[in-house]
Parts: structure tokens; sequence; C-alpha cells
């Protein structure tokens, strides 16, 4: 299965799930994050909260989704559009959900603020990783000659308290 972390910048927030959720999925399960504008550089506050929570960064960049290394299954956005952000859309035949979270790039004041910033960021995407994870999922597919499968279906069982947030409900109002 696989997950790509969309946005806009794919400096911070992207990053961030990307690494985070390849870290803690199980085999099978692969992220990769991509921006619809990406800056061309992974921020180096990323990085360093990464690398002090004990995820691996290599390998990571910011690139662009034209150039997708997989074909996803699943896309979550993780841009703030409430804060007035353009939030990019992916056309693509994929389950689609949202992931609202302050982009941390923007944040100001003293080091231990913006440090903090990230923090908060990193935090909310993690719990919802988290929870998302903990879910089972069983997908249906139909397979039409010559072609790709297509999901027909979807139902989740999660134990998770998590499970009624918004964030997975949308995710079975967008297969319905």
């Amino acid at each position: 299965m696989n997950v790509l972390f969309l946005c806009t910048g794919n400096s911070c927030r992207s990053i961030l799930s990307e690494a985070t959720f390849n870290h803690l999925a199980p085999a099978g399960w692969k992220a990769m994050s991509a921006g619809s504008q990406p800056t061309g550089q992974v921020h180096p506050r990323s990085l360093a909260l990464l690398t002090k929570e004990g995820i691996a960064t290599n390998g990571y960049a910011s690139k662009s989704w034209d150039n997708l290394p997989a074909t996803p299954d699943i896309v979550i956005t993780v841009c703030a559009s409430a804060a007035g952000e353009t939030c990019p859309t992916y056309l693509g035949p994929v389950l689609r959900t949202h992931w609202g979270v302050a982009d941390p790039a923007h944040a100001t004041g003293s080091d231990e603020e913006i440090d903090a910033a990230f923090m908060q960021a990193y935090r909310i995407l993690r719990t919802s990783i988290e929870a998302f994870l903990a879910c089972r999922w069983h997908l249906w597919c139909t397979i039409k000659p010559s072609s790709k499968p297509s999901w027909t279906g979807l139902a989740i069982y999660c134990r998770h308290e998590l499970f009624h947030h918004v964030r997975f409900l949308k995710i079975i109002q967008d297969v319905l």
C-alpha cells in the first residue's frame, strides 16, 4: 500500500509525515511525499527533529508530485488551508483525506518558539499516523482485463479511540 503525503513545499510537514510513517509502518506499507511547488530542500529543523526522535533521515528530499516513485493508493494532504494556504489536489483515482497542520516553516520568534512549532506539527502528524496504522484495513478491488485494479470498496476496523476523528471519517466519506 503506497501512501502519498502531499503539501505545497515538501520541506516540513510532508517530509515529517513520510519519514514517521515509514518508521512506524508494517511491511507492505510505504510512504512517499511530494509538493505541488517544492522548495527544493528539506528544512534543516525537520531533519534535526526526526534525528532527535530516532527516525532515519537518509534519502529524504524535497520533490515534485510530477516525479513520484510509485502510484499512490491513498493521498493525505497536510497543508493548512484554514491559514489561507492553497492546498494541492491530487486528481488520480485514489482514496483521499486531509490532515490540516500549520506549516512550521513559517513560524517566527525565538529558536525555542520555532522548535516548539516544529514539535507541535510533528506530534499532530505522529498521533494521526499512529491512529491510522492502528486500523486494520480491508480493501476490495476489481481487476478489469488489461487494466490496473480499481478500488470499489473499503472497510476499516479500528479499536483506536481516534478512529472517530473526522480525518478517518473523511476517508470513508470520500470512498462512498
